[in-house]
């Protein structure tokens, strides 16, 4: 007797963890966040502390993972081909999703709009154009007017050939009819250097790297790409009556194109809960990195309005092949 009861129960035992097995909700795991810059830099300070608040939201491990290397493209890629059950995301800047896509196409074997699924954008670094205290200009109307009356005078330096900071250069070209001499370098310090050193007359970076000598007085931020609360008088091209604002850089959460429903449905409230927490917000602001959080929609909307910003100001300066 008991071994027909046992019997005819084991189709019925097997159903029951089949349905538990079946039942078990994304996440259930450890989930791998790439970060396809090199360990100590903004965008992974900021990403780590991320990770952290996530694995408490979400409670399982959030673990990063650097993949540096082709401005940003390398790490990107990878998560654009891995598998898409929602166990390997990314965050990166708009440098990998907007700029590279357009300047440099040769190194960007994916395409962003599809494949891609935005989680949300979580922080913004503000780019400024800063000048040497002693400077004989003081502020932008200033410098341009210096410009002009100094064509070839006035050498800009950058964080490299077709970067954010570079490409900025020439929006602020086009925007205000003057043209100054892009010095690229290999990466923001070298930039800061040379600036400091008195090498170059302006400086174009995030405002991240600068923000000691802003703070001792040796170098002045004399235009913003956003306006944030440490320093509100540092003005963006807008509120000085130009049409268009600098660009600037954002970092951002996605996960391959295609990943089931239950994983954005889990992860996209989360990241926003972690954008919006006072205490992370506190520890990234000191280093120039605001939290500011936007919807995957609203972040799919700002990645196809730059990049036809990106794309008019490279085709009108030549710069895509």
């Amino acid at each position: 007797m008991l071994k027909k009861i046992f019997i005819v129960l084991i189709p019925f035992l097997i159903f029951c963890s089949a349905s538990k097995l079946l039942a078990q909700k994304y996440p259930d795991r450890p989930i791998t966040l790439i970060i396809p810059m090199a360990p100590g830099d903004a965008l992974d300070i900021s990403a780590r502390l991320m990770a952290e608040e996530l694995s408490k939201l979400l409670k399982v491990p959030i673990v990063p993972l650097n993949k540096p290397g082709a401005t940003a493209t390398l790490g990107t890629d990878m998560v654009v081909k891995a598998k898409k059950d929602g166990y390997t995301i990314l965050m990166t800047n708009s440098a990998s999703i907007v700029n590279a896509k357009v300047l440099q196409p040769e190194i960007v074997p994916y395409d962003p709009f599809k494949d891609l699924t935005p989680l949300g954008m979580h922080s913004i670094m503000p780019m400024v154009f800063v000048i040497r205290s002693n400077s004989p200009y003081k502020n932008l109307k200033e410098l341009v007017e210096f410009i002009k009356n100094n064509p070839g005078k006035i050498r800009c330096g950058t964080a490299g050939v077709k970067s954010i900071s570079d490409f900025n250069v020439e929006l602020f070209e086009m925007l205000t009819g003057v043209e100054m001499t892009a010095v690229p370098f290999k990466g923001a310090s070298p930039s800061v250097t040379a600036l400091v050193g008195g090498h170059v007359e302006v400086g174009s970076l995030t405002i991240t790297p600068y923000l000691s000598h802003i703070r001792s007085g040796e170098v002045k931020a004399i235009v913003t790409s956003k306006s944030f609360p440490e320093f509100p008088d540092i003005p963006t091209l807008k509120q000085l009556g130009y049409q268009q604002d600098l660009l600037n850089v954002w970092n951002s959460f996605f996960a391959p194109a295609e990943v089931p429903t239950e994983v954005t449905e889990a992860l996209v409230p989360a990241i926003e809960k972690a954008v919006r927490d006072p205490a992370i917000y506190s520890k990234l602001a000191p280093m120039g990195i605001y939290q500011e959080y936007l919807p995957p929609d609203k972040l799919l909307m700002k990645m196809q309005e730059e990049y036809k910003i990106v794309e008019e100001v490279a085709k009108r300066y030549g710069m895509t092949k």
